[in-house]
């Protein structure tokens, strides 16, 4: 018996969970609850009509049916029915040109507007001069002191280094190389990259790992196989546990709470300490190209993105302009 169209849209998902992350997935499930929606509107039942009337001209339908959401959405949603249409294919569910597929979406689908990384600078400065801080904090309880120096350590290095939360995370005590400020990683891409580490968060990690001696040495493990930000909760126990890249988010976001307040929460993410690194590399240097090998982005033109001026040295220039006049 034939599959439906939505048989083959749910075992699609299906697919997606075991391959790909809970959001992709999400994501992708929302992108074809609106392609049946758009083939409704096309007198088409989805849960009635078999995979094999599929035609490619529905493309057409769903490019016109996002005009009124974002660029962005309709990218995603289109990138959802297309890998819709290669499982089809792959699985000789019915026949398809996908490479008709592929030109019809990108003729028709608008690319999303180049937008500045926004990310409120001024309050990361506060959130690493409170992170000092910590070190100094008095505390009989080893896992508290050993959270706050952990929390430090981890803040300096996301500032200073510009790494990605989770590859802050999956670092181990043997890929810092303590003489040269250097460690090796695996990063976007699956590419082997080089990363340089502050004076300032290195030794905030001495600091910390010197308070860890007595639990990592306890482990019987070799201690450069041993993760260099470690898990300090009750789950733990007295084990050297990695952190996750979920813990790495909520030190930020507890963090973000206690420094600065509520209403920053969310408005701060890991993912904003790495803006603020590449934008003091280009205002420090001026070199695009420094700045985007520092980075590790593939394409300069990412790295364009953070080349602009901020209000103040606009309004500088615009008066310095003016009174020149």
């Amino acid at each position: 018996m034939e599959k439906s169209i939505s048989e083959a849209i749910n075992d699609f998902i299906r697919s997606v969970q075991l391959a790909r992350s809970p959001r992709t997935a999400a994501t992708y499930r929302n992108a074809l609850v609106f392609y049946q929606n758009t083939l409704r509107q096309k007198n088409i039942e989805p849960e009635q009509t078999s995979i094999r009337n599929l035609s490619e001209d529905s493309i057409l339908w769903m490019t016109n049916a996002l005009k009124n959401h974002a660029a962005t959405s309709e990218r995603l949603y289109l990138t959802a029915l297309t890998g819709f249409f290669e499982y089809l294919v792959s699985e000789r569910l019915v026949e398809i040109n996908l490479p008709r597929v592929r030109l019809l979406i990108q003729q028709r689908a608008r690319k999303p507007g180049q937008r500045l990384p926004q990310f409120p600078a001024s309050l990361i400065d506060q959130i690493l001069e409170k992170a000092e801080r910590l070190q100094s904090q008095n505390t009989d309880n080893l896992a508290d002191r050993l959270v706050n120096l952990r929390d430090r350590a981890f803040l300096y290095t996301l500032a200073d280094t510009g790494l990605r939360v989770h590859e802050a995370c999956n670092l181990r005590r043997g890929d810092l190389d303590w003489n040269e400020g250097k460690a090796m990683i695996i990063g976007k891409g699956n590419r082997e990259d080089i990363v340089r580490f502050s004076t300032r968060s290195t030794s905030a990690l001495m600091d910390y790992l010197k308070e860890r001696a007595v639990i990592d040495g306890n482990t019987g493990k070799p201690l450069g196989s041993l993760p260099l930000f470690a898990r300090h909760d009750r789950g733990s126990g007295k084990k050297t546990k990695p952190m996750t890249t979920t813990t790495g988010r909520n030190i930020i976001a507890s963090r973000v709470l206690e420094f600065i307040g509520p209403d920053a929460v969310g408005t701060i993410t890991p993912h904003s300490f790495r803006h603020y690194f590449v934008t003091r590399v280009l205002r420090a240097s001026g070199n695009l190209k420094l700045a985007q090998e520092l980075a590790r982005h593939k394409n300069i033109a990412v790295t364009q993105r953070y080349a602009h001026l901020s209000d103040d040295e606009l309004d500088k220039g615009y008066w310095s302009a003016i009174e020149e006049d």
